[in-house]
């Protein structure tokens, strides 16, 4: 997080926030203080540098400076660092931008609690006691088909106490509680659904059995492929054949988290293409690290010759996913590819 103080009272108050808070803290010249970094050409360069690097910014500062000095900045809710700004005297602690995706609303809760002031909350979802879709989303590392227009959509019902059901598939039911679903109406059984006008399904099925009112399904990204490949391998071939892996598991293609293989493919086109067009990991681990765990898999002589251990697509995907493995590795077109699903909640 990284922290901006314009004022010898900010000063003050980000040296106690730094006590108890992750803090990269920046001011002017005449105002350093030992630990604190001078604004890089000015306080509006500075910001704008630290937009896309940091998660989050705190602001100690008059709200309207803050909303000059952004402004220019600001692009969408999927993408844009948690904003948070206070006054000097620690009195009060406003979320001004990114409150759910972007954590704004907790950090703001965080920082009231350690300074003893209040929390300015205005979200809808916060300030009638609900839950928010993309809070849910955010905790549960989840993302859905067209993310932005379903969040509105529920978030608006949940508001207009509208009936929003909530189902959780059965890995993900047992910590179902470790999550904020308030204003959600609990649903057990996906063929005996009370009165609703939505459901949200939390799930990394590719498909769900159908109903009369509007589905809309929230994937946690879960799931790990652990890819072996020819060198030079048609992009086009590995991308195809993931998706047959997915599909033949029964994924939906949303739940893809990340991809692995030996570091000798750390610069394979089609990996390092499929990571991009994905938008996902590529995993990188050595041939030590894959050949501890080479003895649970098949070897392959062509295989350990070629890059130095017998096995790369299962062990990959059993580092990725904790020994998680799912269903059996796909072996075509020299291409080589293992699905485990990660325990991360």
């Amino acid at each position: 997080m990284a922290l901006f103080c314009l004022t010898p009272g900010g000063v003050a108050l980000a040296e106690r926030l730094r006590a108890t808070h992750p803090l990269t803290c920046f001011t002017s010249e005449k105002l350093l203080q030992p630990g604190f970094i001078p604004f890089g050409g000015s306080f509006a360069q500075t910001v704008q540098q630290a937009f896309s690097q940091y998660s989050a910014l705190v602001f100690i500062a008059a709200t309207g400076i803050v909303v000059r000095v952004i402004a220019p900045l600001v692009n969408d809710k999927l993408h844009d660092p948690a904003v948070v700004v206070m006054d000097e005297r620690g009195e009060h602690v406003i979320s001004l931008l990114s409150g759910h995706l972007g954590g704004a609303n907790q950090l703001t809760r965080q920082l009231a609690a350690t300074l003893g002031a209040d929390p300015v909350i205005t979200t809808a979802t916060d300030v009638n006691q609900l839950a928010a879709l993309d809070t849910l989303a955010a905790a549960l590392d989840a993302t859905m088909q067209d993310f932005r227009q379903a969040v509105k959509t529920i978030n608006q019902m949940l508001v207009s106490q509208q009936r929003v059901g909530l189902w959780w598939d059965s890995e993900f039911a047992l910590h179902a509680d470790r999550y904020d679903t308030r204003g959600f109406i609990p649903v057990d059984n996906l063929d005996a659904l009370p009165e609703l006008d939505a459901l949200v399904c939390v799930t990394l099925r590719d498909a769900l059995p159908p109903q009369t009112i509007p589905l809309f399904k929230l994937v946690p990204k879960r799931v790990v492929a652990g890819i072996g490949c020819r060198r030079d391998t048609v992009p086009h071939t590995v991308a195809s054949l993931l998706n047959q892996q997915l599909a033949a598991n029964h994924f939906d293609p949303l739940a893809l988290r990340a991809i692995g293989s030996v570091s000798l493919k750390q610069d394979e086109p089609a990996l390092l293409e499929l990571a991009h067009l994905r938008q996902i990991p590529f995993e990188i681990f050595s041939v030590d690290q894959l050949a501890q765990h080479e003895y649970r898999f098949p070897a392959s002589e062509f295989v350990r010759l070629t890059v130095g251990v017998g096995s790369v697509s299962q062990p990959a995907a059993w580092l990725m996913s904790n020994g998680n493995l799912m269903g059996n590795t796909l072996r075509e077109q020299g291409v080589t590819i293992t699905l485990g699903v990660s325990d991360r909640c």
